[in-house]
Protein backbone atom coordinates (compact mmCIF):
# COMPACT_ATOMS: atom_id res chain seq x y z
CA UNK A 1 0.00 0.00 0.00
CA UNK A 2 1.39 3.50 -1.03
CA UNK A 3 0.94 6.30 1.78
CA UNK A 4 1.79 8.83 -0.24
CA UNK A 5 1.66 10.40 -4.28
CA UNK A 6 4.49 9.33 -6.40
CA UNK A 7 7.12 11.53 -6.43
CA UNK A 8 9.64 13.73 -8.51
CA UNK A 9 13.42 14.57 -7.66
CA UNK A 10 14.83 17.03 -10.24
CA UNK A 11 18.96 17.07 -10.64
CA UNK A 12 18.23 20.46 -11.15
CA UNK A 13 22.00 20.94 -11.93
CA UNK A 14 21.45 18.83 -14.46
CA UNK A 15 18.62 19.89 -15.78
CA UNK A 16 19.78 23.57 -15.99
CA UNK A 17 23.01 22.49 -17.43
CA UNK A 18 21.33 20.51 -20.28
CA UNK A 19 20.34 23.91 -22.36
CA UNK A 20 23.47 25.77 -23.24
CA UNK A 21 21.91 29.40 -22.21
CA UNK A 22 24.20 31.28 -20.18
CA UNK A 23 23.25 29.55 -16.93
CA UNK A 24 27.18 29.26 -15.53
CA UNK A 25 26.75 33.38 -15.35
CA UNK A 26 24.54 32.66 -13.10
CA UNK A 27 24.22 29.32 -11.31
CA UNK A 28 21.49 31.05 -8.87
CA UNK A 29 19.90 32.90 -11.09
CA UNK A 30 19.69 29.92 -13.68
CA UNK A 31 18.39 27.49 -10.49
CA UNK A 32 15.84 30.22 -9.39
CA UNK A 33 13.92 30.40 -12.81
CA UNK A 34 14.26 26.88 -13.36
CA UNK A 35 12.46 26.43 -9.47
CA UNK A 36 9.94 29.41 -10.87
CA UNK A 37 8.77 27.38 -13.38
CA UNK A 38 8.51 24.64 -11.74
CA UNK A 39 6.85 26.23 -9.07
CA UNK A 40 3.96 27.49 -11.80
CA UNK A 41 3.61 23.99 -13.20
CA UNK A 42 3.70 22.26 -9.51
CA UNK A 43 -0.24 22.44 -9.05
CA UNK A 44 -0.97 20.58 -12.31
CA UNK A 45 1.46 17.97 -11.70
CA UNK A 46 -0.52 15.17 -9.06
CA UNK A 47 3.31 14.17 -7.96
CA UNK A 48 5.07 15.78 -5.12
CA UNK A 49 8.18 17.05 -6.25
CA UNK A 50 11.55 17.52 -4.74
CA UNK A 51 14.37 19.67 -6.61
CA UNK A 52 18.15 19.03 -5.21
CA UNK A 53 20.30 22.28 -5.46
CA UNK A 54 24.09 22.35 -4.93
CA UNK A 55 27.12 24.39 -5.16
CA UNK A 56 26.54 28.49 -6.09
CA UNK A 57 22.94 27.80 -7.23
CA UNK A 58 21.33 26.44 -3.51
CA UNK A 59 21.43 30.33 -3.41
CA UNK A 60 18.45 30.28 -5.32
CA UNK A 61 16.61 28.96 -1.92
CA UNK A 62 17.92 31.28 0.13
CA UNK A 63 17.39 34.60 1.75
CA UNK A 64 19.58 36.30 -1.58
CA UNK A 65 16.03 36.56 -3.16
CA UNK A 66 13.84 38.10 -0.63
CA UNK A 67 10.02 37.71 -0.92
CA UNK A 68 10.44 34.98 -3.50
CA UNK A 69 8.91 31.50 -2.57
CA UNK A 70 8.74 28.15 -4.45
CA UNK A 71 5.59 26.41 -3.40
CA UNK A 72 4.64 23.26 -4.80
CA UNK A 73 7.85 21.85 -3.79
CA UNK A 74 10.29 20.59 -1.34
CA UNK A 75 13.87 22.39 -2.37
CA UNK A 76 16.95 20.35 -1.02
CA UNK A 77 19.98 22.40 -0.51
CA UNK A 78 23.09 19.91 -0.88
CA UNK A 79 25.47 19.75 1.52
CA UNK A 80 28.33 18.30 -0.68
CA UNK A 81 27.54 16.25 -3.63
CA UNK A 82 23.84 16.78 -5.44
CA UNK A 83 24.22 13.44 -6.11
CA UNK A 84 24.96 11.95 -3.08
CA UNK A 85 21.67 14.47 -1.87
CA UNK A 86 19.25 12.81 -4.82
CA UNK A 87 20.31 9.29 -3.65
CA UNK A 88 19.76 9.90 -0.49
CA UNK A 89 16.10 11.71 -1.02
CA UNK A 90 15.42 8.40 -3.06
CA UNK A 91 16.48 5.82 -0.49
CA UNK A 92 14.13 8.28 2.71
CA UNK A 93 11.14 7.78 0.06
CA UNK A 94 11.58 4.27 -0.39
CA UNK A 95 12.40 3.73 3.29
CA UNK A 96 9.16 5.77 4.35
CA UNK A 97 7.00 3.48 1.55
CA UNK A 98 8.00 0.86 -0.45
CA UNK A 99 5.38 1.23 -2.99
CA UNK A 100 5.96 4.34 -3.97
CA UNK A 101 6.40 5.66 -7.25
CA UNK A 102 9.64 7.83 -8.03
CA UNK A 103 10.66 9.41 -11.02
CA UNK A 104 14.35 11.12 -10.50
CA UNK A 105 14.82 13.48 -13.30
CA UNK A 106 18.57 13.60 -14.85
CA UNK A 107 20.82 12.50 -18.04
CA UNK A 108 24.01 11.68 -15.47
CA UNK A 109 24.27 8.36 -16.29
CA UNK A 110 26.09 7.23 -12.85
CA UNK A 111 23.61 8.50 -11.03
CA UNK A 112 20.48 7.06 -12.88
CA UNK A 113 22.24 3.46 -12.08
CA UNK A 114 22.37 4.65 -8.28
CA UNK A 115 19.04 5.62 -8.01
CA UNK A 116 17.64 2.84 -10.63
CA UNK A 117 18.97 -0.06 -7.52
CA UNK A 118 16.63 1.79 -5.18
CA UNK A 119 14.08 1.35 -7.48
CA UNK A 120 13.15 4.35 -9.35
CA UNK A 121 12.24 5.51 -12.58
CA UNK A 122 14.54 8.03 -14.40
CA UNK A 123 14.06 10.80 -17.25
CA UNK A 124 15.96 12.55 -19.03
CA UNK A 125 15.64 16.87 -18.97
CA UNK A 126 13.53 16.91 -21.96
CA UNK A 127 10.70 15.22 -19.74
CA UNK A 128 10.49 17.63 -17.41
CA UNK A 129 11.03 20.49 -19.61
CA UNK A 130 8.11 19.67 -21.99
CA UNK A 131 6.26 20.03 -18.60
CA UNK A 132 7.30 23.40 -17.58
CA UNK A 133 7.97 25.10 -21.19
CA UNK A 134 5.22 23.90 -23.01
CA UNK A 135 6.57 25.03 -26.65
CA UNK A 136 9.96 25.92 -26.14
CA UNK A 137 12.58 24.97 -28.23
CA UNK A 138 15.08 22.56 -26.39
CA UNK A 139 18.37 24.32 -27.28
CA UNK A 140 20.19 27.10 -27.73
CA UNK A 141 18.95 29.59 -29.02
CA UNK A 142 21.58 32.72 -28.61
CA UNK A 143 22.33 34.09 -31.80
CA UNK A 144 25.76 32.93 -33.62
CA UNK A 145 28.64 34.51 -32.97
Amino acid sequence: MTNGPALIVVDAANVVGSRPDGWWRDRAGAARRLLTRIAAYAPHEPAAITVVLEGAAKAAADSAFPGQEFPGMDIVTASGSGDDAIVAAVAAARAADAHRSITVVTADRGLRERVAELGARTVGPGWLRERIDPGAPDKDTRPAS
